[in-house]
Order: structure tokens, then C-alpha cells, then sequence
């Protein structure tokens, strides 16, 4: 997962089988380009490796999603356009058409993405939904799309029965949620709202890090008192409840996907007194960790 390391990447091999159902997904990922970082890292296949300078032509769509940093992103076959890109935009590269980009200048970023091609993405974009616009959409900083993507490469990570039909499902969620975000984005669009989703964002990034409510204030440069406040009335909760809620999921899935032991599972969380993690687990779940993992099937 990208809260563990800085690159998860798949490539996925399609049946005919698959293909009868419409939609299928070729790649899922995510990396974290450094500061200075030589861009895109050698760790692609040559049907994917491209040099940004002389960019490349697909024979499939992506959807990928900017959650730190800010670049570039040229295409076009005739008349070569460039957008800046900037956190929270999502980039929609078309089959058969000539695309570049890449972070600008030193500063990197936080990229997510997803490849897929079948008759179903065929009719929509036939349909208009698309074209005659320029692929870039603002969405915004959102918590449920980062999910989407982790979902997907936990799914294409298992490669279990019928995984694919599961990863088209998830396709059409975040091409659904970026085409409402970005045709509603003059309604919500509003400062205090972005930074509480970018805090969100941050704290489902940091999940496997010790990060406080205060680090996350400091980062986005409001106040501590004004962050908590903002927070709590946009989410319901505190910046503290928030990100015990996500280690505590995060944990259930370790619990239910792993073989890690229940004092690894705390220490890769950054648990303040791995000791007492079982204890808290027990009285926020009634289940102690063993409990859990036993009630649940390990994948």
C-alpha cells in the first residue's frame, strides 16, 4: 500500500473471459516521486516506460489522480495543449492519443492510476460524455477516491477469482465521482473545504507514520485550534478520533489479509505503546486481534 512504500504497481494479463464482460483493467498503481527524482522510475514495462520529452500514444484509457506536488501535462495529435496540474487534479488519457507529462521542475509528486479498455468505456465516451472538452478534471482532494485506488491494488494485488469484474466495478465508481466532482466543482469548491480534504488525504497517506493533528495544521499553515474545529464540524469527529478510526481499520485488514503477527502489525502502524495495542483493540472491536483474525477468512 503507498502508506508502506512508495510504489505499488500492477500489471494485469486479460481472458477472452474477461473481455465478455465489457471492461477490463490493464494497470493499477501508485508511486511518490521524490524531490529531484529521475521521471517516470525505471520500474515500467516498455509498453508503459515513456520518456517524457518525447511523450507516447496508448492503446487504452487511464485515469490518474494528483494527490501532492504539482507538473505538467501536454497532448493533443494536431494542436498540442498543456495544462498545469496541481493537487487534486484527475487527467483522462484517450486510446490513440499522443500524451506527455511529468512533475515540474524538482518538486515531484503523489500520482494514482488506473488502465482499462473494453465496449463499455467505448459507448460512454461515443455518447459525448468526454470529448470536445479538455481531459482535466478539478476534483478536489477526496478521501473516497484515494480508497478507490488503494481497493483496486489490494484487489490486483490478490488476483483472486473474478478479480477483474470487481476492478471494473471500481472503474466506473472513480470515472463517476471525478465527472460529478468536477461538473459540481463551482458549488464546493470552497478554501476550508480543500484543506479538510487534504487533511484527510494526509492522514490516510500517513497512516503506517506517527503524524499529529498539529503536523497536519502546520502543513496545511492554519491554526491548530481553527484546523480541529474546521475539521470536526466537516467531518463529524476530530483530527485525532479521525486518524485512530483509520489505524484501526487499517489493522483490521492486516489482521484479515496478513500472516504479520499482532506486535508487527502495531509496530508497522507506528503504534505510540505497541503493548497496549491488543488492549485497545479489544475495547474498540469487543474482539481481542487473535480474535478478530480468527473470525475472519485470511486471504
Amino acid at each position: 500500500m503507498p502508506s508502506s512504500t512508495s510504489r505499488n504497481i500492477n500489471y494485469m494479463v486479460t481472458s477472452e473471459e474477461d473481455e465478455l464482460w465489457g471492461l477490463t483493467v490493464t494497470t493499477v498503481g501508485y508511486q511518490k516521486i521524490e524531490e529531484n527524482e529521475v521521471y517516470p522510475p525505471a520500474s515500467h514495462p516498455s509498453g508503459y516506460y515513456f520518456n517524457p520529452e518525447k511523450g507516447r500514444v496508448l492503446n487504452e484509457y487511464q485515469l490518474l489522480y494528483i494527490t501532492n506536488g504539482n507538473g505538467v501535462f501536454t497532448y493533443g495529435t494536431a494542436n498540442r495543449q498543456t495544462s498545469y496540474i496541481t493537487e487534486g487534479k484527475m487527467f483522462f488519457l484517450m486510446p490513440g492519443v499522443w500524451h506527455t507529462y511529468k512533475p515540474l521542475g524538482k518538486s515531484g509528486w503523489n500520482e494514482y492510476w488506473i488502465g482499462f479498455k473494453g465496449k463499455i468505456i467505448d459507448n460512454i465516451v461515443e455518447e459525448g460524455f468526454f470529448i470536445n472538452r479538455p481531459p482535466v478534471f478539478t476534483i478536489g482532494l477526496n478521501e473516497r477516491i484515494v480508497d478507490l485506488y488503494l481497493k483496486a491494488i489490494e484487489i490486483a494485488n490478490e488476483e483472486r477469482a473474478a478479480y477483474q469484474q470487481a476492478l471494473s466495478g471500481i472503474v466506473m465508481h472513480i470515472l463517476g465521482l471525478m465527472y460529478y466532482r468536477d461538473t459540481t466543482r463551482d458549488f464546493q469548491d470552497e478554501e476550508l473545504i480543500r484543506k479538510m480534504n487534504k487533511a484527510k488525504v494526509i492522514m490516510r497517506e500517513s497512516v503506517y507514520k506517527s503524524i499529529t493533528a498539529e503536523d497536519i495544521a502546520r502543513e496545511l499553515n492554519i491554526s491548530y485550534s481553527g484546523f480541529r474545529k474546521a475539521f470536526k464540524e466537516f467531518t463529524g469527529t476530530s483530527p485525532s478520533k479521525y486518524m485512530v478510526e483509520l489505524k484501526l481499520n487499517e489493522a483490521k485488514l492486516l489482521l484479515s489479509t496478513t500472516t504479520q503477527s499482532v506486535k508487527e502489525i502495531a509496530y508497522s502502524l507506528d503504534y505510540e505503546n505497541p503493548d497496549y495495542f491488543p488492549v485497545f483493540f479489544k475495547k474498540r472491536t469487543g474482539m481481542t486481534p487473535l480474535e478478530y483474525r480468527n473470525s475472519v477468512e485470511i486471504k
